[in-house]
């Protein structure tokens, strides 16, 4: 796991240049670092050595004739058949790193070498006599993918990076507040708009695309989707193929020349590759509060495996301590609570001599995880009523300000299109706008930004469509930009064989009513893990993570800490400030439950202090 950044321009202190921008992302790389420049183009590589810790691993990598130019980060899991046909080919290999496979792979096969590749990835190959980029992203966005365009000397230039904040340090970024970031943010919890960010002008690369950039001209194209497509197997069928897959990417995803370990929470996700792996140890982080703590659960599988377990318990001042620099390692605003805890996790692995980790990201959504998934009982309740009489009393319901049960009737009574958003809808667009100002109440509307989605299900049932707006909003704007960030953060790299294209496959063919069957979530998964773990284990009902914010927030110290954020100067430009101590005071005095709106304000201030306040240029 690594870190590179990038330009393509005619400045003339490129290696100045380069050295700032990689400082800033050394917690990626601390290893070593390397870079490359010529009059068309500048690149520079922080190393976490995984494979060949050997200098032969150190990149930039170039190819035979010293043409091409490879940045890469992450970890192509199929590498060694790939080398094998081009060594068939007459290609010579200096190393034993999955990254030579890359630049090889591009001169053989040009633009299609993305479709042989299997794992995490984001790499950049520079072409020198063409004076052309090439650069792709892993079929989920595991790994990040940063670019901003830009005018230098009166021409068309791009810079390139792992992480936003590489950007501050060139001297053509131009740092500003995308006021049309906040607003979706608001109601999503995380940047949920696919192709923008919180700063202005800068993008993401999707998922499953690759682009040419060349004269100025940036083109990108899509390689990988994802197509749910019920082939009908038995139950029989599919739990084989499912164990099969699952064995087999944990032992891909199992290749390293560093220490091992894995993530172990008390779910069902963590245990199943916990128990397909067998590492030396297991790492789980627990809340002072019992009903917050799951570490114990994570220590009891672990004996029963045999595999030592570390844990740690974390507080609220450990949390809030560090959410500056958390925020920052994040690069955009991120309210959702779980990714403290990550934090820590994160922290903990590390310092116990590890520097690589397994963990179960992905498999709720592939394998139909979520309880949203489901009806619950007061929608099932609800739905056998006759059809026009249900949807009648949805419509009459939208327009009335909130009632006990409207939020069911909602969703029992409209289309799933029109009441599902994701994981979690913090404020509604109406609450807000009430809370913001003028200048950022403008931006695309939440159906904007679910409607493309949904329009890729066109037809399919109602789980099918909520997994793929988790997959293309909850997980890829969420789920593992904390993952990757909050590993990253200690120069740990974390590995995710659920989210494997080849495991995908097997999750593409199964129909909904094996994922959900009989009020069970992620059935057909649990009944392929039964072989593996203990019934306790794999029965066991999806907690997530749980924060207890809610908590935190009535205790006078972090209700003064937040009081301090929500009174600063600088608020004024974003929110009714009344109004967000209102909701504040509110929760505080326990009149209602407000701690998620209060921490999606709270993180959004603190993004932005650490980054324009205490960090003015």
């Amino acid at each position: 796991m690594c870190g590179f950044v990038g330009f393509f321009d005619n400045n003339e202190n490129k290696e100045v240049i380069l050295d700032k921008m990689m400082d800033r992302i050394i917690h990626r790389g601390p290893d070593m670092g390397g870079k490359f420049y010529d009059d068309n183009a500048a690149l520079g590589f922080r190393r976490l050595s995984i494979l060949d810790l050997s200098e032969a691993g150190c990149q930039p990598l170039y190819s035979e004739d010293k043409n091409l130019v490879l940045v890469f980060n992450g970890e192509i899991y199929n590498y060694l058949d790939i080398k094998e046909d081009l060594i068939a080919k007459g290609y010579k290999f200096n190393s034993n790193t999955d990254s030579e496979v890359l630049i090889h792979g591009y001169a053989e096969y040009g633009e299609k070498l993305v479709d042989k590749l299997r794992g995490m990835f984001a790499f950049c190959i520079w072409d020198k006599a063409e004076k052309k980029a090439f650069g792709a992203r892993d079929h989920f966005g595991i790994k990040p993918y940063y670019f901003y365009e830009y005018e230098q000397n009166g021409k068309k230039s791009m810079m390139i990076a792992s992480e936003i904040k590489s950007f501050l340090d060139h001297p053509n970024f131009v740092k500003e507040v995308n006021e049309k970031a906040l607003k979706p943010y608001m109601t999503f919890q995380y940047s949920s708009q696919p192709d923008e960010t919180f700063f202005k002008g800068v993008q993401r690369l999707r998922p499953g695309h690759f682009f040419t950039y060349q004269d100025g001209k940036m083109d990108i194209k899509n390689y990988w989707d994802i197509n749910f497509d019920d082939k009908h197997n038995t139950v029989e069928e599919n739990i084989a193929k499912i164990e099969e897959v699952v064995e087999e990417s944990v032992r891909v995803h199992n290749h390293a020349d560093v220490p091992i370990g894995s993530f172990l929470s008390g779910g069902v996700d963590s245990s199943y590759i916990t128990a397909c792996l067998m590492p030396d140890k297991t790492f789980s982080i627990g809340f002072e509060q019992e009903k917050f703590d799951e570490s114990n659960l994570a220590a009891e599988l672990s004996q029963i495996l045999g595999i030592e377990n570390v844990r740690e318990t974390i507080t609220g001042d450990d949390c809030l301590g560090k959410l500056s620099d958390i925020q920052y390692h994040m690069d955009e605003p991120q309210s959702n609570p779980s990714t403290l805890p990550l934090y820590f996790l994160s922290k903990l692995a590390r310092d116990h001599g590890v520097t690589v980790v397994l963990s179960g990201e992905g498999a709720d959504e592939i394998f139909g995880g979520y309880e949203w998934y489901d009806l619950d009982e007061g929608q099932k309740k609800l739905k056998k009523l006759p059809s026009f009489m249900l949807k009648g009393a949805a419509s009459i319901a939208k327009h009335l300000p909130q009632f006990h049960g409207k939020t069911t009737l909602l969703r029992a009574g409209r289309p799933v299109e029109e009441t599902f958003i994701g994981e979690a809808v913090i404020f509604d667009e109406e609450e807000a706008k009430d809370i913001l100002k003028p200048g950022y109440q403008n931006s695309r509307t939440i159906r904007e930004i679910t409607q493309p989605v949904y329009d890729m299900v066109k037809g399919k049932d109602d789980v099918t469509k909520k997994q793929m707006i988790d997959i293309k909003l909850f997980m890829e704007g969420d789920i593992l930009q904390k993952a990757d960030k909050m590993s990253m953060a200690h120069s740990l790299e974390l590995r995710v064989p659920f989210l494997d294209k080849e495991v995908m496959k097997v999750g593409e063919e199964i129909g909904s009513d094996q994922k959900i069957s009989n009020g069970t979530t992620k059935y057909i998964l649990r009944k392929a893990a039964e072989k593996k773990l203990p019934e306790d284990w794999y029965k066991r009902k999806k907690k997530g993570f749980p924060v207890p914010i809610k908590l935190w927030f009535r205790e006078e110290k972090h209700y003064n800490y937040v009081k301090e954020y929500f009174n600063a100067d600088f608020v004024d430009q974003f929110f009714d400030k009344q109004k967000i101590n209102q909701l504040l005071d509110d929760h505080y005095n326990d009149v209602t439950n407000n701690a998620r709106k209060i921490y999606t304000i709270l993180v959004f201030l603190v993004w932005y202090k650490r980054y324009f306040v205490d960090e003015a240029n």
